[in-house]
């Protein structure tokens, strides 16, 4: 008796390490970041973010929302970087038009920070797409509001 419930035991932990091993690698086949995007029901140009972060891999869950502005008081968004649309992704904030590449860097460099932004609507930015694109900054942003410069965009400006 005391040799069966040995094996007894050692079944049951090499299913138990099989179904964690298993689940795991079930788990890791799916690479995609989820992003929870909050937008007003009618803006187009979020739509089209959301669309772009898709085609980059990410998964991203949309709440249609009538008023951001409790969302953005609630993660600390400066009010000179809030804009049309609110992300959520690993602990960070994503303020309005941020290119995918720049979400990206944010999650593999894991800054002290509390999010990135990108002011304004600039045309050319993901889902503000144009006949042309203007050259803008991607701020970063901390806790306590102070920002700088996380990374650049260069426009081609019309040429």
């Amino acid at each position: 008796m005391k040799g069966m419930t040995r094996r007894s035991l050692i079944a049951a932990v090499a299913v138990a390490i099989l179904a964690v091993g298993g689940f795991s690698l079930v788990r890791g086949t799916s690479s995609a970041k989820e992003v929870v995007v909050y937008k007003t029901p009618t803006c187009g140009c979020c739509g089209k973010w959301v669309e772009h972060l898709e085609g980059a891999g990410y998964k991203v869950v949309v709440h249609d929302v009538n008023d951001l502005t409790g969302i953005k008081n609630m993660h600390g968004v400066p009010p000179g970087l809030r804009t049309c649309h609110t992300g959520l992704i690993d602990g960070y904030v994503v303020e309005g038009h941020v290119p995918a590449e720049f979400v990206t860097r944010l999650l593999d460099e894991k800054p002290d920070i509390r999010g990135i932004g990108v002011p304004g609507m600039p045309i050319g930015s993901p889902g503000m797409e144009g006949p042309y694109r203007e050259s803008y900054d991607v701020v970063a942003y901390s806790n306590t509001g102070q920002t700088a410069v996380f990374g650049h965009v260069e426009g081609d400006e019309g040429r």
